[in-house]
């Protein structure tokens, strides 16, 4: 699909179920960003959250926290909402990864339907995020169109699903 380009494998940990405990137990610990430190500090590349439209792991406070201290890649998932985008580009990060997001899923369970949101993304989300040097990657299904579809819209990087296989 894309030209072949050589690049280094680079770990970037997610740490959004460190929010999830966080918040079951109501108290404001364990910390997120301090969650980012050590794996930063263990020789992680990165780190990875989503902030979900319920907010149900993390928060906008931690965004801000994890802006601050994240030293490596910041990989921000989201769905292609427009809050979403509008705190997407204020917070800058290096990355941003959109997935579906289900209300009743504990998390993601699958790739973006690409049939069902190419028109938009093509139209709203990337013209919106595009110009501001934040690099898209594409939660995706390991289907060939929906890769193909991904590459059409100039995605940067695309995360295969892998369910199915686990």
């Amino acid at each position: 699909i894309a030209q072949y380009r050589s690049h280094s494998m680079q770990l970037l940990v997610n740490i959004d179920h460190v929010a999830t405990l966080r918040n079951a137990r109501g108290e404001g610990y364990p910390r997120p960003v301090e969650a980012a430190k050590v794996c930063e500090n263990a020789g992680a590349h990165g780190i990875v959250f989503h902030l979900r439209g319920d907010r149900r792991h993390i928060s906008d406070h931690d965004v801000v926290e994890l802006k601050r201290a994240v030293k490596g890649t910041l990989d921000f998932e989201m769905a292609a909402t427009d809050e979403m985008i509008k705190i997407l580009i204020e917070t800058k990060p290096h990355l941003c990864t959109l997935v579906p997001e289900g209300r009743e899923e504990l998390t993601t369970e699958g790739g973006l339907n690409m049939t069902a949101v190419f028109d938009d993304f093509k139209q709203r989300v990337f013209p919106a995020i595009k110009p501001t040097g934040i690099e898209i990657s594409l939660f995706l299904d390991p289907v060939k169109d929906d890769i193909e579809k991904a590459h059409i819209l100039g995605a940067d990087a695309v995360e295969l699903h892998t369910g199915n296989y686990a």
